[in-house]
């Protein structure tokens, strides 16, 4: 649970505007409302693609958050070779 809190004061309390439906989850409890912290506060010095990325990383619904293949396709590893892998 103190995770959970500690996730929620960092990118923000989900709610039904963010993640339709989260209301009525399994275990679903009302939590405090924190706004999300910007993310080049929580992890300064990445470029837009990198902060983009991780935006993207980072989403609460499942729906909208992005695939490990289309992360690895995200112009944040443009520069990476990836014939190597």
């Amino acid at each position: 649970m103190q995770q959970l809190l500690h996730i929620f004061k960092l990118l923000g309390t989900p709610n039904e505007q963010v993640w339709p439906g989260v209301g009525k989850l399994p275990n679903w409890h009302e939590y405090p409302q924190w706004k999300p912290t910007k993310l080049s506060t929580l992890v300064p010095g990445l470029d837009q693609d990198g902060y983009d990325l991780l935006g993207k990383m980072l989403e609460y619904e499942p729906a909208r958050r992005i695939s490990a293949k289309m992360a690895l396709e995200h112009p944040y590893f443009n520069d990476v070779n990836k014939e190597q892998y």
